[in-house]
């Protein structure tokens, strides 16, 4: 393990992981953190992972100094901190001592293809971390494809939205793109389009209408899906809403929708 320690939280690293917590300089560095012992080796079996930063007297974790000692010994450089250093990087109380600051890393459109990806989801312009990374994790769940990004919203590699997604983003394809090349490609591509909405056609627990290569298509949080979105769609879904509710968060009910489409999918010999 590395033996100098970092004690000034003016050092050059402490700082760049600071500046990481917000979306302009993560897009400018291609960087992001992923903090904690489970991300961190999700980020680490990625591939991508710039540098570890550890606290050695706040790592009791076994596998935690397991992952330190497998990170250097496969060339990732390693950087020790004191406990009061660690405390001006970590995103949370009681930190475990040990974050990554990794490569951030998009596919584009023209990536992702019926024969690889046959089961996607597409958001339009999110704007909670909480709501991207819990979808991500629901995407990983379900055994779906991956994740697009639509006209602009948070990035999946905000602090929340890593910690939501419990590291999936790092292992999970996610693209960004404008509404209208997305809505390009999926025609060219013949995927089928389904659209939400509480006042759509076609129960989402029909069963019989699911087609692969096919996109999940969830509104923004505030708005949903515009008319324009909405006509792009080759079938709009309905969530029936009974109580004076008007709507779902956009976690939840993307995944209500995945697991009627996964159910679907399996047939009657789903495993239960």
């Amino acid at each position: 393990m590395a033996k100098m320690i970092i004690i000034s939280p003016s050092n050059p690293r402490i700082k760049q992981i600071r500046a990481l917590a917000r979306h302009k300089e993560r897009d400018g560095a291609g960087l992001c953190v992923a903090e904690g012992i489970f991300h961190v080796g999700e980020a680490l079996a990625s591939g991508n992972v710039a540098y570890l930063v550890y606290a050695p007297d706040l790592l009791i974790s076994p596998f935690g100094r397991e992952l330190v000692t497998a990170a250097e010994a496969g060339g990732v450089p390693v950087y020790s901190v004191s406990p009061d250093v660690m405390d001006t990087i970590a995103g949370k109380e009681n930190p475990q001592g040990l974050l990554a600051v990794v490569h951030t890393k998009y596919c584009r459109l023209d990536d992702l293809s019926p024969s690889t990806h046959p089961w996607l989801v597409a958001v339009v312009a999110p704007q909670d971390p909480g709501n991207v990374g819990t979808i991500l994790r629901t995407i990983d769940a379900v055994g779906a494809s991956g994740l697009i990004l639509l006209d602009g919203g948070v990035d999946p590699y905000h602090p929340v939205a890593v910690r939501a997604g419990m590291g999936t983003v790092f292992r999970l394809p996610v693209a960004r793109a404008t509404f209208d090349d997305f809505s390009a490609w999926a025609r060219a591509e013949r995927y089928q389009v389904y659209g939400t909405s509480a006042r759509g056609r076609i129960d989402y627990r029909a069963a019989d209408i699911y087609r692969p290569p096919l996109v999940l298509l969830m509104g923004s949080e505030r708005e949903g899906l515009s008319e324009r979105q909405a006509g792009a769609c080759d079938d709009i879904l309905r969530l029936p809403m009974h109580g004076r509710a008007g709507s779902l968060n956009l976690a939840v009910a993307t995944g209500v929708f995945l697991y009627a489409i996964h159910d679907a999918l399996a047939g009657p010999n789903r495993p239960e």
